[in-house]
């Protein structure tokens, strides 16, 4: 049975945003599908969230897919690149993914938050090995994030860029209860589930 995690971002829950729409809809096509409360979401470290990852998703496998949402994709980066071996899961879907933060866009408490994140290297080659596919979408006009970075995914992960024109960090309060291109393009990899791993 294919699995779904979808992770939540810096500060939300599994209950923020366009995460329980998405849930429920996966749920009514027959996926099974966990969006997991990720530890001390006000003040996030990396050990903890991909520690968190690695326990909610057990074996990864073809069958698995993850869904991030902004900060929620860091994790999941980070989490594929500390797999080991053969382990490969079938698709990977970013929303609002980030290397760097907009200048100005946060106080210096959220900036000291975020610094470990945007500063520790990310083993994105690891990353590109343990994930047959990879889709990420953005927005033009994100508060936080430079639609620019979306390339950096692309380049780096080999990731399809789907950029949504307006639709800010992809919150409540910018109109995105319900996400449909998320819908779309994780229904797409579920679809396409026979391609190979990148060798690159």
């Amino acid at each position: 049975m294919k699995r779904v995690f979808i992770v939540h971002g810096w500060g939300a829950t599994p209950e923020s945003d366009f995460i329980p729409w998405l849930k429920g809809v996966l749920e009514s096509k027959g996926f099974w599908v966990k969006a997991p409360a990720m530890p001390n979401t006000k003040a996030p470290t990396i050990g903890g969230w991909v520690s968190c990852l690695s326990s909610e998703i057990g074996k990864p496998d073809e069958e698995t897919y993850l869904i991030g949402h902004s900060m929620g994709c860091q994790a999941i980066v980070r989490y594929l690149a500390q797999l080991a071996g053969d382990d490969a899961i079938g698709g990977t879907l970013l929303v609002a993914p980030f290397v760097k933060i907009i200048e100005g866009s946060l106080d210096y408490k959220g900036r000291n938050v975020l610094a470990p994140w945007i500063e520790t290297p990310i083993d994105w080659k690891g990353a590109r090995a343990h994930c047959r596919v990879f889709v990420s979408i953005s927005s033009d006009n994100d508060p936080y994030i430079d639609v620019s970075d979306s390339e950096v995914f692309k380049e780096k992960l080999g990731s399809r860029v789907i950029v949504i024109p307006g639709a800010g960090h992809f919150r409540t309060r910018d109109g995105y209860k319900e996400l449909h291109a998320a819908l779309n393009e994780i229904e797409k990899m579920m679809k396409s589930g026979n391609q190979d791993l990148p060798t690159d």
